[in-house]
């Protein structure tokens, strides 16, 4: 494995330069405000001083850094000077320098308040490449990148990148505007209908269309309120009883199945098509939960959750007893596996993200237990690389695909469905290794503007070159960004989204790649960009959203609908819900079945609250990993 991949072996060597360093020399010639403690520690063992000095001219406008320090270290002062480390250090000695620009911050002047970076990095804003050109220290800035970090950077690279400004007025979800929200209710209400002679797949119109539905109903009919004024005149439920409505049209998919398993299509108003397939995907059939667990819980009707948990259960049951791995394609009515492969992508990739966000939901103890057991079945056999990712020799860590039943490698390819797997990771408190695989994906963003459908690792080239805009980078960006505050993180979403105005933006919109080499276009838009792709990079950098500041939990499903986390929603167990009849033996059954690997459980005092306190002002990867990924992927 090791001999197949470049990058193997100890580390390379990386330039004598380090953002910090940058900044303990500001802070030392009194032209930055004091550094937080954990930076005023002395520096590494045997790393030299930066051969050029990293201030520019005492008196400039000041850059980034007051703003980045002032989010992620409560610092109060503003920078004077043209500050080379204008991430902070965050992006320390491999990215950073990449914030230039005015904020407004002289010497002396207090600096933006913590948690406004979003509000400081829009003044970075440029009109057009002339005003960038014009601004105090942009100059010196790219040649200072130019110098650290030479033919790797393009001149463009040290330009600010543009961010979208938050609208004004009351916050609607999430947007900010409440009008907006209430007229695209009621014209749902006034012309949508499910009866139709249409077949759809059961699972895009679950995580879409039902989805969507019950997310706007508990918006608002929450007597909180959180992001303003929500509620819709005369509301009767209306989008409740389309949600009952669709999911009734859905129920035939899961008749006449030997299993229990659905079938992947189903027409609205016929049932299941004659000629309808008996294969399906383990994460189309097992999927379900979250939105049929929802609805039957805010109708009191069992029949949604227990068609949808007897789904997983099936699934659950068919796993392999050697190495508790599902595969991807199963047959409905026989339950043998067609295809064998387990990975973290394509056709299982929502079913493991659903056990875990249906306990975090539903409070059921079994999901986190089965959750709990594939995991660890994923680090078993799915992980190749060093044990650590900030940490050791070896190669980064990455999750490949491999025979469900031996564990042994199938293919040298990973698709971008997998970028999901980094902000999983962090729901369940395992930062570190979602900070290293991360990494990995964003190489492959930066190397070609966007993620291929399918990228082989071995050979460092895409398999399948399409990008179809989406979301599951940014969704990891997002919620890294999240854990750890590392202003990293906000470069990355200011790097994807440079690139999706660059090479994706349209007349009517935003169209998908149809390679990623030329950068050809598809007129093609799926309604994921808007739900998720848009949404998560406008939270990455809205940090007074309500989201995060109302003080309620909220949870995004797999397609991006916000759903709170309340007791509510816990109210009635879900096994109080069956009557003695059918599908509670097999469940019961199944609850005490054998195990391959002890369960390690996974909760809040896990790794979450222990990343380093310095790591949230450097790079949240050592540099000397975060170029061995580069050289993995082809970057270098």
């Amino acid at each position: 494995m090791a001999s197949a991949r470049p990058g193997a072996g100890a580390p390379p060597a990386w330039p004598p330069w380090s953002a910090v360093a940058c900044l303990r020399a500001g802070a030392q010639h009194g032209l930055l405000p004091a550094l937080p403690a954990q930076l005023r520690l002395p520096p590494p063992e045997g790393l030299r001083r930066p051969r050029v000095s990293c201030l520019g001219a005492r008196g400039q406008a000041g850059d980034a850094w007051g703003a980045v320090v002032a989010a992620a270290a409560g610092s109060r002062g503003g920078g004077g000077g043209s500050v080379c480390g204008a991430a902070a250090g965050s992006a320390a000695a491999r990215a950073g320098c990449v914030w230039p620009g005015p904020l407004g911050l002289r010497a002396g002047r207090p600096g933006p308040r913590p948690g406004r970076v979003r509000e400081a990095l829009q003044w970075c804003l440029p009109a057009s490449a002339a005003r960038t050109d014009a601004r105090p220290g942009a100059r010196h800035v790219r040649l200072r990148l130019r110098q650290l970090h030479g033919a790797r950077l393009s001149p463009g690279r040290a330009q600010p990148h543009p961010l979208p400004r938050p609208r004004a007025g009351p916050r609607g979800p999430i947007m900010g505007n409440s009008s907006e929200f209430q007229k695209a209710v009621k014209l749902v209400i006034n012309t949508v209908s499910f009866d139709k002679d249409s077949t759809v797949q059961v699972f895009e119109a679950t995580i879409r269309v039902l989805g969507s539905l019950l997310s706007a109903h508990r918006i608002i009919t929450d007597s909180k309120q959180p992001f303003g004024d929500m509620t819709i005149k005369d509301y009767d439920n209306e989008l409740l009883h389309m949600a009952h409505d669709l999911a009734v049209r859905l129920l035939p998919a899961f008749e006449n199945t030997k299993t229990g398993i659905p079938y992947p299509r189903v027409n609205l108003k016929t049932g299941v098509p004659p000629d309808s397939n008996n294969e399906t995907c383990t994460a189309g059939a097992g999927s379900l939960l979250v939105e049929f667990g929802i609805l039957s819980r805010l109708l009191g009707d069992s029949t949604f959750e227990w068609v949808a948990r007897r789904a997983v259960k099936a699934l659950w049951n068919l796993r392999s007893n050697d190495t508790g791995l599902l595969g991807n394609v199963v047959n409905i009515q026989t339950g043998h596996w067609v295809g064998k492969q387990s990975g973290l992508g394509a056709g299982l990739d929502s079913f493991y993200e659903y056990l875990l966000k249906s306990y975090i939901l539903f409070g059921e103890k079994e999901d986190l237990e089965m959750f709990n057991a594939a995991y660890q079945s994923i680090q078993n056999y799915l992980r190749r690389g060093r044990e650590a990712c900030n940490e050791g020799e070896g190669d980064p860590p990455l999750y490949v695909n491999v025979n469900m039943f031996s564990g042994q490698l199938m293919n040298t390819w990973i698709d971008s469905l997998q970028a999901f797997f980094p902000g999983l990771q962090v729901l369940i408190g395992d930062v570190e290794d979602a900070i290293c695989l991360h990494a990995f994906y964003y190489a492959i963003w930066k190397r070609y503007g966007a993620l291929p459908e399918r990228y082989n690792w071995q050979l460092q080239a895409p398999d399948v070159l399409f990008y179809p805009l989406r979301p599951e980078l940014v969704e990891s960006t997002y919620l890294l960004y999240q854990a750890t505050k590392n202003p990293f993180y906000l470069h990355v979403g200011m790097d994807i989204l440079q690139s999706l105005e660059k090479y994706t933006k349209a007349k009517c919109g935003y169209a998908t790649l149809h390679h990623v080499i030329d950068k050809s276009k598809e007129d093609r838009m799926e309604s994921f960009f808007l739900s998720e792709t848009c949404k998560y990079l406008y939270l990455l950098f809205d940090e007074e959203n309500p989201v995060h500041k109302s003080g309620t939990r909220y949870m995004f499903t797999t397609e991006g609908h916000i759903v709170s986390v309340d007791e509510h929603l816990r109210e009635s167990p879900w096994k109080e819900f069956f009557s003695e009849e059918g599908g509670q033996d097999q469940v019961e059954k199944s609850v005490h079945r054998p195990k391959s690997h002890e369960l390690k459980v996974i909760n809040s005092s896990s790794n979450c609250n222990r990343v380093p306190d310095e790591r949230r002002y450097s790079l949240p990867l050592k540099s000397i990993y975060m170029r061995q990924i580069d050289q993995m992927v082809g970057l270098i």
